[in-house]
């Protein structure tokens, strides 16, 4: 984590442990459960893990002001709890070359990414976005076209978040979140990836998803209603026990193995684990799918590009290009493990022509 006299090293201590204690967590918007799996977020048996690690992907950017200076992804053991609503969770992203980011001195707190998130959610609702802490030089992509903040369609015309579910990541300093958000009279599925450094917003990636958008010959219609009814159940904001929680490398090596392997890499579901996307679908987690033994390899079918962990909650979040019978879908997946097995699978995707705008 991010994180001469005896009295001056004393002082530094202290310092240096204040800096990594854990933010308190706010609470979810969204409605209440219903339909849908009714796993939670414990599971039995103890943890497992769930394949072998592929290669690792990098986060995009430079070195960040207050973390590391980049190099393999290190571990990051799991942060205090706070509330089980709407807070995050300590997980660590593989940060690769461009380092964890983070607040002055590497303090990157729960707290700061789920405030700096309802800064966002705020800001995006009142069309405006002067009030966010936008490094010089942000990096703004929507639907994988690179923009100036506030200045698309999207930007323009949404509306107050209805429902968000997410990771915050302290290791990489980055938060994940999937969202139903209005657009005029019309609520869309909204995916959304924030990067900060120094306390500052300096990537800032979103995939919104209208009609029409989900273009493969396989897909569903979506169904932003239904992220929400299925949300407690699934309970994405309920802190997993210790004894249950599921390490750093146990999530991101889930994640990073269902997309190299796929379809043959959907490991550890359980039988109620059910697969969104876009909110439409309800499908079983293995349906259509396998689970293959060993290491994916560095290659694979798709090649996660940002992977962040929230070991608290026990999510991890991938960004790829889903190219399966498919044009190219810029894909975000959101998964819910503990007990060593995965209770729930969302995605949100759209077509993108195999862009992610971050090439």
């Amino acid at each position: 984590m991010n994180p001469s006299s005896f009295l001056s090293l004393g002082v530094a201590m202290a310092l240096t442990l204040g800096a990594c204690g854990s933010g308190e967590s706010g609470d979810a918007t969204g409605g209440t459960g219903g339909g849908g799996a009714s796993s939670g977020a414990v599971g039995s048996g103890g943890q497992s893990s769930a394949g072998s690690a592929g290669g690792t992907p990098q986060e995009t950017g430079s070195a960040s002001s207050g973390g590391a200076s980049g190099g393999t992804t290190s571990t990051g053991g799991a942060g205090s709890s706070g509330s089980t609503s709407s807070g995050g969770g300590s997980g660590a992203a593989t940060s690769g070359a461009s380092g964890s980011g983070g607040a002055p001195g590497g303090g990157c707190t729960r707290e700061l990414l789920d405030g700096l998130l309802d800064d966002y959610f705020a800001a995006l609702a009142a069309g405006d976005p002067s009030s966010l802490p936008l490094a010089q030089g942000v990096k703004f992509t929507e639907n994988a076209v690179q923009a100036e903040i506030g200045t698309t369609d999207f930007w323009k015309n949404a509306g107050e978040v209805k429902h968000s579910q997410r990771a915050l990541d302290t290791e990489a300093c980055s938060v994940g979140a999937q969202a139903v958000i209005p657009e005029g009279g019309r609520d869309l599925p909204v995916a959304l990836r924030i990067k900060v450094e120094g306390s500052e917003m300096t990537e800032i990636e979103t995939i919104v998803v209208r009609p029409g958008d989900y273009t493969a010959s396989f897909a569903v219609a979506s169904n932003p209603a239904a992220i929400i009814s299925i949300a407690d159940d699934i309970g994405w904001h309920d802190e997993v026990p210790e004894a249950q929680r599921a390490t750093r490398e146990e999530l991101t090596s889930w994640i990073d193995k269902y997309f190299r392997a796929f379809p043959s890499g959907v490991c550890n579901v359980t039988g109620d684990c059910r697969r969104l996307e876009n909110g439409g679908g309800n499908f079983a987690c293995g349906a259509g799918a396998s689970c293959s033994a060993g290491d994916p390899g560095s290659g694979g079918a798709f090649i996660p590009r940002v992977i962040l962990a929230d070991e608290v909650r026990g999510i991890a979040i991938g960004l790829t290009i889903f190219d399966f019978m498919t044009d190219g879908h810029l894909d975000m997946h959101m998964i819910k493990m503990s007990g060593g097995q995965v209770h729930a699978v969302h995605a949100i995707l759209r077509d993108t022509n195999g862009m992610s705008g971050w090439e």
